[in-house]
């Protein structure tokens, strides 16, 4: 019988099979991946506040710039 690569885990090189962990270890796997997953979100995130900081910051720059007058022939 063939085991299901999705059902092995690697942890510091060593792999483990999740239908032999203890109810503790796969609780503690089940938070560690809901931990990287929240993280790589929190990462998309603040890319995107950071792109709009940028944005934010130049225009108010370009709106403290001084304006020349235009002049009316």
């Amino acid at each position: 019988m063939t085991e299901k690569k999705s059902n092995i885990i690697n942890i510091d090189g060593k792999e483990y099979n999740k239908d032999d962990l203890s109810k503790e270890q796969a609780y503690c796997i089940n938070q560690l991946t809901d931990l990287q997953n929240k993280a790589g979100s929190l990462a998309f995130q603040l890319d995107q506040i950071n792109a709009s900081q940028q944005v934010f910051t130049q225009r108010l720059k370009e709106s403290l710039e001084p304006k020349e007058d235009k002049k009316v022939n």
